[in-house]
């Protein structure tokens, strides 16, 4: 599974957006949007934000990769 940080940045690339307007909307350094892309995990509170902003469900992907691990665990 790729990670969050991984994730955002492919997204921002996709919708042409800039670390600078990534830092804008979370209201954050760029170097920390540098560090965001790195990162394997982020708090609940970061990731709304993030989602907010590239008006992007995390929650949801996360919850369907839960499902899809569930499901593979009673199959077993």
């Amino acid at each position: 599974m790729e990670s969050i940080g991984q994730l955002i940045k492919d997204e921002m690339k996709r919708q042409e957006r800039s670390v600078s307007w990534m830092a804008r909307k979370l209201d954050l350094d760029r170097s920390n949007v540098y560090r965001l892309f790195q990162r394997n995990s982020i708090d609940t509170d970061l990731l709304m934000r993030v989602s907010l902003a590239l008006n992007v469900d995390y929650f949801a992907y996360f919850s369907q990769k839960l499902a899809k691990k569930a499901n593979n665990a009673t199959e077993v």
